[in-house]
């Protein structure tokens, strides 16, 4: 069983494997990544089921584990959310990639930790990132509402199928940032912040294409 909630030990391989000094120094980094401070979660997937640290808002299966890795498609908004409450100031990271050219890589971070779509539309609790967005078209940092005009956008930020990306999600105070492969991908300077107890977790979502996580760590800011 690899998941690891609140503060339990890891190998210091899997710890350090995505330190700040590793990634600026192998990829280049626009701007400075935070301090990484011991996980209070982490899980890399190498089991056969969820378990009970996830729960899924999806039909049984949509979200599955293959080969060590999460696996998801057509999950059409149901998240699944993690269960364990984050940090309010809190540094996340994963891998993840898309088979599809469809890209449409995403997750969602302080949120209410079990809301999902009950219509084709859609509003998150929380702030959803996306990677490939809209047919590979468009990256997007988002304060609830995907489709909203105060959302945050990257035409750069477009998905190559099978390429493995690692993010680093930061919220500190009023601000989000989000790094892609080390660098500053996009930001939100968020002057009615998302916190209290509904918005308080992290959540893997999707759509229609096929994408895998893994290695999701946990840490406070």
């Amino acid at each position: 069983m690899s998941v690891q909630p609140v503060m339990r030990s890891s190998s210091a391989a899997f710890v350090l494997r995505w330190s700040a000094l590793g990634l600026c120094a192998v990829l280049g980094c626009t701007d400075k990544l935070p301090a990484l401070k011991p996980p209070v979660f982490q899980d890399s997937f190498d089991r056969a089921e969820l378990g009970p640290s996830w729960r899924s808002t999806a039909p049984a299966g949509t979200y599955r584990i293959e080969s060590g890795e999460l696996v998801v498609s057509g999950a059409r908004n149901h998240p699944l959310w993690l269960v364990e409450r984050l940090p309010r100031d809190a540094v996340i990271e994963l891998d993840a990639y898309s088979k599809s050219p469809d890209g449409d890589i995403k997750v969602e971070a302080f949120g209410d930790g079990q809301s999902f779509a009950k219509t084709v539309s859609y509003t998150s609790t929380a702030y959803v990132f996306i990677q490939g967005g809209w047919r590979n078209r468009l990256g997007a940092l988002c304060r609830m509402d995907e489709h909203a005009d105060d959302r945050k956008t990257s035409s750069e930020l477009k998905v190559v199928p099978g390429k493995r990306y690692h993010w680093l999600i930061a919220r500190k105070d009023n601000l989000v940032r989000w790094y892609v492969d080390g660098k500053l991908a996009l930001e939100l300077d968020d002057l009615a912040p998302l916190e209290g107890p509904q918005h308080g977790f992290f959540a893997l979502n999707n759509w229609e294409a096929e994408v895998h996580f893994d290695n999701v760590v946990v840490r406070p800011y």
